[in-house]
């Protein structure tokens, strides 16, 4: 099991149910915090919904919230949406409801319909950002067209109160039969998700066995990365920091920049039996810095 498709099972579980208080393993919450402070958003979505749940670890909403700026400004969306409602709330955060409007704004712009639905009901009701109708109407709409059952009742009685246009009245009909119907079914709720942060189901759930050994050998860096995970984590692949440390370096001279994240990570804190090492490690942070960003 590599840390891909813990992140993909795990944020899954955590977000569409959070009520079931599911934990990672030890080894599981090592390699979620190591990839989470070397930059990957999905991992830092996950610690940060097992602090603000309490799965796992001691619930803490700072922390959360921390986790969550983190990954919301990498653009992850289901990140920016929790955090906007953090500051709704109050929760781990000082309450502050412009903040809130920034951040459902940016999760509402990568497609997240909540994100969509809270903002529109902002500008409708004028917290956090100017009243204003037509913005409203947009990001209800939004929503709506992807199925968001509350957005389409609110478009539909915005159309039926404001008009009596025959064409919006129809549509005011459309909206409101369609929000009266059973939402959306655990698979449909699923695959937003994945879109949402940003995981694509093909390859993470329906993708055909391949050989990772031999992609890494044949040069792969992408493939390169990820053996070293397994060889660091033991998930996968036999626990070996050795065999994990070559394959990171073979994929960061082949461009990978979290394996240059990787590197700077291990040799900063002295892991997998390396010592400490300031020098190196910011020799690789730069070098992942430098790094020119993925097509």
């Amino acid at each position: 099991m590599d840390i891909r498709f813990i992140l993909v099972a795990f944020l899954t579980i955590s977000i569409l149910f959070p009520h079931l208080g599911l934990a990672m393993t030890p080894e599981e919450t090592t390699m979620v915090s190591n990839a989470a402070e070397r930059g990957n958003d999905g991992a830092q979505l996950l610690i940060a919904i097992e602090y603000l749940h309490g799965n796992g670890v001691q619930k803490d909403e700072k922390c959360a919230a921390y986790w969550l700026e983190r990954a919301g400004m990498q653009g992850n969306a289901a990140a920016q949406k929790i955090l906007g409602d953090l500051y709704e709330q109050g929760r781990g955060v000082p309450k502050n409801l412009k903040l809130s409007a920034d951040w459902r704004k940016k999760a509402a712009d990568r497609g997240n319909t909540d994100a969509q639905l809270n903002l529109g009901k902002m500008y409708l009701s004028g917290e956090g950002v100017d009243k204003n109708s037509e913005q409203a109407e947009y990001w209800l709409k939004r929503a709506a067209v992807e199925g968001n059952t509350e957005a389409q009742f609110l478009l539909g009685k915005m159309y039926k109160l404001r008009s009596a246009d025959r064409r919006e009245q129809a549509l005011a009909q459309n909206f409101l039969a369609h929000s009266s119907e059973e939402g959306y079914d655990s698979a449909v709720a699923f695959l937003q998700f994945m879109e949402d942060t940003g995981y694509e189901v093909e390859e993470a759930f329906h993708h055909h066995p391949v050989n990772l050994q031999k992609l890494a050998e044949d040069g792969d860096a992408s493939s390169q990365y990820k053996l070293a995970t397994r060889y660091e984590s033991g998930h996968g692949e036999k626990l070996d920091y050795e065999k994990a440390l070559y394959w990171f370096r073979k994929a960061a001279a082949n461009g990978n920049v979290m394996a240059m994240k990787s590197l700077a990570h291990i040799y900063e804190k002295g892991l997998d039996g390396v010592a400490a090492d300031p020098k190196t490690a910011a020799l690789w942070a730069e070098k992942a810095k430098a790094a020119p960003a993925p097509d």
